[in-house]
């Protein structure tokens, strides 16, 4: 993950870093280990093809869908350009980069919020702004 290096510590912050880490990593089991039991997963918020009813994943089962349904077999990068904490949460705005197996690639810029529970630990919530067709392709690399 791009940037993050260069923002202050705050315990939102740093449960951001550990949920992207584990994205990119593909490490399913540490990044279900980021979410409260009672946590929701809404990326994008509203309705889209990755969630038609608009109402986010809710709790661990349906998080793990999530996860097997969107997240699993490609290739996922973050880059976070700017990062605001207050209170218990953090909103991070940059891009972030999905390449299929297939080796096509799209990217989409938005603003990934995450809340994390009363003991700062895990994530309450995961909430992702950005835009269902703004997502745009993106070259393979050498073209």
């Amino acid at each position: 993950m791009e940037g993050m290096q260069d923002f202050a510590d705050h315990p939102a912050r740093a449960v951001s870093i550990r949920s992207m880490t584990a994205v990119e990593a593909g490490d399913r089991a540490a990044w279900l280990a980021v979410f409260a039991e009672d946590a929701v997963v809404a990326d994008p918020i509203g309705p889209s093809p990755l969630d038609p009813s608009g109402a986010g994943h809710h709790g661990p089962d349906a998080i793990a869908a999530f996860w097997d349904n969107v997240i699993a077999g490609n290739q996922i990068r973050f880059t976070i350009r700017r990062s605001y904490a207050a209170g218990s949460e953090v909103a991070n705005v940059g891009t972030i980069t999905t390449t299929f197996p297939s080796g096509e690639a799209v990217a989409v810029d938005g603003v990934f919020t995450y809340r994390v529970d009363d003991a700062g630990e895990r994530l309450a919530a995961l909430r992702a702004f950005w835009e269902f067709d703004a997502a745009y392709a993106v070259p393979a690399p050498g073209l």
